[in-house]
């Protein structure tokens, strides 16, 4: 019973973590937009929420297909889903952003569920806005070729800081704890592909920090082309 009991504050501790991620980062997202950003709120509501809507639907099917690397343990996949949450944070906004990257985690939730005891996806979550929120503030400030680049680039660096910090201070211990896997297994499974892992700052070392700007760069990269073509085509602005 007493196990059960600690099994269920874990749950509802982390359940509460998240709630309280979530409305803080929407907080930080609209404070920015009203008052430090030049960014027009988008006029049109129910386009604004169609729009929003359909990029969340396309992440969340993107959010699907994961690559595996070989580098890193078996539940670090990469996904393309950052591409249309960036998409829509360029043309609609951070607040846009930050719904359009909850909306998408729910989305791939009922269609597939979780098997990460939802500490990955509520990664994805977290460390995606970590990168979308610094890339959509400098773009909306710098909206220029070179901005654009700049505010790839910003994002890629916030995230793979932060992403790497998070993983090692609570993702990691939180998935060891909610998924019932000891941490020294966890950290065993990086050392079976790089020997240089013996403990959670090696494996966010040479696996962590990898994986994240890889990420950030291909999602950088094909997003650079695709914005101004989607903006165009929907015409967005």
């Amino acid at each position: 019973m007493s196990k059960l009991f600690k099994s269920a504050l874990d749950n509802l501790s982390f359940l509460g973590i998240c709630l309280a991620i979530f409305v803080g980062l929407f907080a930080l997202a609209w404070v920015t937009e009203r008052y430090f950003l030049k960014c027009e709120r988008y006029k049109n509501r129910p386009k604004y929420i169609a729009y929003i809507g359909m990029f969340s639907a396309v992440a969340a099917i993107l959010m699907l297909i994961e690559i595996p690397l070989f580098f890193v343990p078996e539940f670090y996949k990469i996904d393309l889903s950052e591409i249309p949450v960036l998409i829509c944070t360029f043309a609609l906004g951070p607040v846009g952003g930050v719904i359009c990257e909850f909306i998408k985690i729910i989305l791939k939730l009922v269609i597939k569920g979780t098997t990460t005891a939802f500490v990955g996806d509520f990664a994805n979550f977290v460390i995606g806005c970590s990168f979308v929120l610094p890339a959509s503030i400098i773009y909306h400030k710098i909206k220029t070729k070179k901005g654009a680049w700049i505010s790839l680039a910003s994002g890629i660096l916030v995230m793979t800081i932060f992403g790497s910090f998070f993983n090692a201070v609570y993702l990691l211990p939180t998935f060891a704890v909610l998924f019932g896997m000891p941490l020294d297994q966890i950290v065993k499974m990086g050392t079976t592909i790089n020997s240089n892992i013996t403990s959670v700052s090696t494996l966010v070392m040479y696996a962590v920090v990898p994986f994240n700007l890889i990420k950030g760069i291909v999602v950088s990269v094909i997003t650079y082309p695709l914005y101004k073509r989607t903006e165009k085509l929907l015409h967005i602005k």
